[in-house]
C-alpha cells in the first residue's frame, strides 16, 4: 500500500476541497494561501496521482424519499473465491446498495442500503439477497438516526508534529 507524501499546502487543498469541491481556484487559492497558478497545478497533481479521484454532489436522501438506511450483515454458506464473487457481482447491480464491505468476523459481508421504506426493503430482502446462490443468512440493523455523516477522509495524521 503506497501512499503520496503530501506537503501542508497540498494537506490545505484537500481538507479545502473535502468541504466544498466547488470552490473555484480563486476561491481555493485564496483560502490556502498560494497565488493561483500554484494551486491550479497542485491541484491536476493531486487528480493525477489519483489522491482526488473525482467530484461528486451530494444529496439529500429524504428529499427524494429514501427515508430508511439499512445495515445487513451477510453470512455466506462458503468463502471460496466462486462464492464471494458470486455474491459481490449480484450485490454491484443493486443501486439501493451503497456501500458493500468483505468483512472480518461474524458476518462475511456488510451492506449500507438505502431504500424508500419497509415495505421496500422486505422486497429487496426476499427478491434480491435470498436469491443469491451461498446466501447463508442475512440480519438486518436499522438506524433510527444519523449522529455523524461525512465523506471528508481525515489528514491531520500526514502532518508534521
Amino acid at each position: 500500500m503506497s501512499h503520496v507524501i503530501l506537503d501542508e499546502a497540498s494537506l490545505r487543498i484537500l481538507d479545502e476541497l473535502q468541504q466544498n469541491a466547488e470552490l473555484s481556484n480563486a476561491e481555493l487559492a485564496e483560502r490556502i494561501g498560494l497565488s493561483a497558478s500554484p494551486c491550479w497545478r497542485r491541484v491536476v497533481d493531486l487528480k493525477q496521482s489519483g489522491v482526488l479521484r473525482g467530484s461528486v454532489s451530494l444529496v439529500d436522501p429524504l428529499k427524494l424519499g429514501l427515508a430508511v438506511n439499512v445495515f445487513v450483515h451477510v453470512t455466506l454458506k462458503q468463502q471460496d473465491k466462486d462464492s464471494l464473487e458470486v455474491f459481490t457481482r449480484a450485490i454491484a447491480m443493486r443501486p439501493e446498495v451503497m456501500e458493500c464491505y468483505l468483512m472480518s468476523g461474524e458476518a462475511d459481508f456488510m451492506l449500507r442500503v438505502v431504500i424508500e421504506d419497509l415495505i421496500k426493503y422486505q422486497t429487496l430482502l426476499l427478491e434480491c439477497l435470498t436469491q443469491i446462490p451461498g446466501v447463508a443468512s442475512i440480519r438486518s440493523s436499522f438506524a433510527l438516526s444519523q449522529v455523524k455523516y461525512t465523506t471528508a477522509l481525515p489528514t491531520g495524521h500526514l502532518r508534521k508534529g
